[in-house]
């Protein structure tokens, strides 16, 4: 649950919100990176539990770099070379969901966000209230 929400943050936040997400998101990636150790897989050598719970967020990797101005790779390199090493093997690679697919989600998802929070501000939503009846 914390990589959800901390992954969740990178998208849906702005300003020092996000720049916290970031710092939150990444102890928790280093922790992992950690924990994979020099093992190729955090099963070992053999996919596990752990690698199939995590391989899911690795489509998200490309959206959290747009969102939030981050790089997966130059944070976590181990992590992201898991993650390609992963997606190598075709059960891996045939259950991912595309990443532009995820970003393109992601983008629509935070437009929509960012429109309902102008509506919550009554002065923005009165302005742009009266510019659609012009």
């Amino acid at each position: 649950m914390q990589v959800y929400d901390a992954g969740r943050k990178l998208w849906t936040t702005t300003g020092e919100e996000q720049e916290a997400a970031k710092k939150d998101f990444f102890e928790i990636f280093k922790t992992l990176e950690g924990q994979l150790g020099g093992e190729p897989y955090f099963g070992e050598e053999n996919l596990g539990y752990v690698d199939v719970s995590l391989i899911p967020y690795y489509c998200w990797f490309h959206a959290y770099e747009t969102m939030a101005n981050i790089s997966m790779e130059g944070e976590c390199p181990k992590l992201v070379a898991w993650a390609k090493r992963c997606a190598q093997k075709k059960s891996v690679s045939e259950s991912l969901v595309d990443e532009k697919k995820i970003s393109g989600f992601v983008h629509e998802v935070r437009k929509i966000r960012l429109r309902l929070e102008e509506m919550q501000n009554p002065v923005n939503f009165a302005l742009e209230d009266c510019l659609f009846h012009v």
